[in-house]
């Protein structure tokens, strides 16, 4: 049973379509006020293009999504970053010729958010001190896990209050994995960011999380409290691989 609270995004029966290919059949999902949600699948099972028709880069041919009550159907991705929604794509997608101070004032372009450009960078420096001693250092010379702060931070600078992480772990060392979930944790409890997450690192994501989704071929299987689908074997033996 999900906990009651005011529900910041709800993603309603929406089908997705790359050219003739369905992706998404009639999927939902909902993520309530201050909740960590993470939602599971092994490789080409919609996950990307789930975030992808939440942010509007890939609109949904049926079905409505809305965030804090407002239909997003006729709203374009970059208003919708301006209403409070934010996504750290996967792959980081930095600008590898900007140096990751431009790349992080890009994340403020929005109106809401250039007035607060200065005190955005102070919040983001201080979470990923790295980025500050990098701030002339051209993007694509970082490290994979210093792309994937720079990645975060960028996606801070624009004030969300929704924060959509796609596979940040990708290709990071261990080491890197721990502080990663560590700064998820720390802007979940500290900052109070609601965070819909996708994660290829299942055992860490369930972890983190408070409540999770699993989707196969377009469709969610399964979902419920974390903890419960952590031990439930079906998960275990088909993702986990124990």
């Amino acid at each position: 049973m999900k906990p009651v609270g005011t529900t910041v995004l709800e993603v309603r029966n929406i089908d997705v379509f790359y050219a003739d290919a369905q992706a998404l059949f009639e999927l939902s999902l909902d993520v309530d006020e201050g909740e960590i949600v993470t939602l599971l699948g092994s490789n080409g099972a919609g996950k990307t293009t789930t975030l992808r028709a939440i942010s509007g880069i890939l609109p949904p041919t049926n079905g409505e999504i809305l965030f804090r009550g407002e239909a997003l159907t006729s709203i374009p991705a970059h208003r919708r970053a301006d209403m409070g929604m934010a996504l750290v794509p996967e792959g980081r997608e930095l600008w590898p010729q900007m140096t990751v101070r431009e790349n992080l004032e890009l994340g403020a372009y929005g109106k809401r958010a250039r007035k607060n450009l200065s005190s955005s960078l102070e919040k983001v420096f201080a979470l990923f001190p790295r980025l500050q001693q990098r701030t002339k250092q051209l993007a694509g010379n970082l490290s994979g896990g210093e792309q994937q702060m720079g990645a975060i931070g960028r996606a801070l600078m624009g004030q969300p209050s929704l924060l959509m992480l796609d596979e940040p772990s990708l290709g990071l060392a261990p080491i890197l994995v721990q502080e990663l979930f560590e700064t998820i944790r720390r802007l979940h409890d500290q900052e109070k960011l609601t965070i819909l997450l996708v994660e290829q690192n299942l055992v860490k994501a369930l972890q983190v999380a408070d409540r999770a989704y699993v989707i196969e071929t377009g469709r969610i299987k399964m979902q419920g409290p974390s903890s419960e689908l952590l031990e439930d074997d079906s998960i275990r033996s088909t993702y986990l691989g124990v």
